[in-house]
């Protein structure tokens, strides 16, 4: 019986037969070979454009390893590649050979070129005489092409103590193009700090993290998951980070709490985070910089803007909440940085792409929570900083961006709205679309509600959907629309649940907003 395809990947099975075709080796470039298996973080791939693609691994026997540094031996280890154009890797199209070092915790980030665009190919590691689990990934269409439907899916939050990250594994058996997670891949609390009722169903490792090592550990902890590296075997990530990858609620060089040593922290996290992620090189840390934010284009089709709304921000004008704050309206402050936000207006004139899509972290749209006349938001989302969101709205107006859309996660709930010019009138012109993803496992199991009856609805007309389950985004994008799946499970806190599709929504080509066309009874 042929092993198909869902075996190799969500299993994550190896190619058996195949695995003579990755030459043996001297795993270590000094010292003993490796004694036990040490691909146990899995696999993934990530930043495809049209002729290349990112592979990445870990080498961690023992993963939870107090030093971070997974068990491995503290000498460079020779890692061989392997990428194909078929599962079983009868048809090898590249090969090679990186050093897994112990300054990066023996990862790896094979950064390909020159394959051709719109392929499917399959990959995998050798160390030793181990072989790590097959990957699937894929690069892009041809800069000049549309290329056919683009299956595109969007995560965040995945708190490993809230629940089990079946949403993953339910999102991996879907095999999608492309997957983008917004931020919260991992949560920095130690055990029974942060908390659900009737109590967490797994503990995280270790101490709250705040050096490299332990920041190594719980990266590490996350990858170990199963379903987690299902997810990231199946198709190639777009990742960016939001707050807890460092701290709650960061904001540029302030931590939420006095830290004396808070830029210390903050590098050892961004250090940390690209050893942990399939990004390219240009994403390497310099000391507490990270250039995060970056245009990964998916043929003509669509242009992925990825955002870092963190390390370039103002402080939170008025403290963190829901708040009624004047420096909210401060035009000299900004959630991109000046840099960023002018890279983003530029990104909008030169696009010819049909749809221009924003990855980023927080709430974009208005999110009033006050019936009456006082506008009462969030601080630490686009809210906080109403200048800086006008500009960019306003941008991708001049530049006559065809189809702007903004991803969003952070607020462990699904919703869907429009975005306008002007939120204060509801009449004024919708100008693009909001969808928000839940978390994957952040604040436990969530309740199914009618998303009506949900009052930020009644208050903010914009806003079109809401549900609190947890689950993920599935998305087909066409040239000629935008279908939206919101995707969620019953329960996290045991695992195994299955999936379904709570709404549904279509934004059309030149037709800015949301239109329902599914929504599922309630319960």
């Amino acid at each position: 019986m042929p092993v198909s395809r869902r075996t190799l990947i969500i299993g994550g099975v190896a190619a058996g037969a195949a695995a003579a075709t990755l030459p043996g080796a001297a795993a270590s470039a000094s010292g003993a070979p490796l004694r036990t298996d040490p691909f146990t973080l899995g696999v993934a791939s990530g930043d495809p454009d049209h002729d290349g693609v990112v592979l990445w691994t870990r080498l961690a026997p023992r993963p939870l390893a107090e030093d971070g540094l997974g068990g491995m031996p503290d000498h460079p280890v020779a890692v061989h590649w392997e990428l194909a154009a078929d599962e079983r890797f009868r048809h090898v199209v590249r090969r090679g050979v990186a050093l897994a070092r112990p300054q990066t915790a023996h990862s790896v980030h094979v950064e390909l070129d020159g394959l051709p665009p719109g392929r499917e190919f399959f990959y995998r590691f050798k160390a030793d005489r181990y072989l790590s689990p097959v990957g699937r990934t894929r690069t892009a269409p041809a800069p000049w092409a549309l290329g056919g439907a683009l299956a595109m899916a969007f995560v965040s939050c995945s708190q490993f103590e809230h629940g089990y990250f079946t949403a993953y594994r339910r999102l991996a058996e879907e095999e999608p193009d492309l997957v983008l997670h917004l931020g919260d891949y991992q949560y920095e609390y130690t055990k029974d700090t942060y908390t659900i009722p009737g109590g967490n169903p797994r503990d995280h490792e270790g101490p709250e993290t705040e050096t490299l090592a332990n920041y190594r550990q719980r990266h590490a902890q996350y990858k170990a998951d199963a379903d987690l590296q299902a997810a990231h075997a199946a198709a190639p990530w777009l990742v960016v980070w939001d707050d807890h990858e460092i701290d709650n609620n960061w904001a540029d060089e302030v931590p939420e709490n006095e830290q004396p040593d808070f830029l210390a922290r903050r590098a050892a996290a961004f250090q940390a985070y690209w050893e942990n992620m399939p990004l390219r090189r240009t994403s390497i840390p310099r000391g507490i910089d990270m250039q995060l934010y970056r245009r990964i284009h998916w043929g003509r089709l669509a242009t992925f803007h990825m955002l870092d709304t963190r390390q370039y921000r103002s402080d939170q004008g008025c403290g963190d909440g829901y708040k009624d704050c004047p420096a909210a309206y401060d035009p000299a402050r900004s959630i991109t940085g000046a840099e960023q936000e002018a890279w983003l207006l530029d990104g909008f004139r030169r696009s010819s792409a049909r749809w221009d899509v924003l990855g980023q972290q927080v709430f974009f749209a208005q999110r009033d929570n006050n019936a009456g006349p006082t506008t009462v938001t969030s601080q630490d989302a686009w809210d906080g900083y109403v200048a800086s969101r006008d500009r960019i709205t306003r941008g991708w107006l001049a530049a006559g961006v065809r189809n702007p859309v903004v991803l969003t996660g952070d607020v462990h709930a699904h919703w869907a709205g429009d975005l306008k010019l002007d939120y204060a009138d509801p009449t004024s012109r919708t100008v693009g679309a909001e969808l928000v993803c839940s978390s994957i496992t952040s604040t436990g199991d969530g309740v199914d509600s009618d998303p009506a009856t949900h009052p930020f609805l009644a208050i903010n007309p914009h806003l079109r959907f809401y549900n609190n389950q947890r689950g993920y985004v599935s998305t087909k994008i066409r040239a000629d629309r935008l279908d939206a799946d919101f995707k969620v499970v019953p329960y996290v806190t045991t695992p195994g649940a299955p999936v379904y599709t709570r709404a549904s929504y279509t934004i059309e080509d030149r037709v800015p907003g949301l239109h329902q066309t599914y929504l599922r009874p309630l319960g």
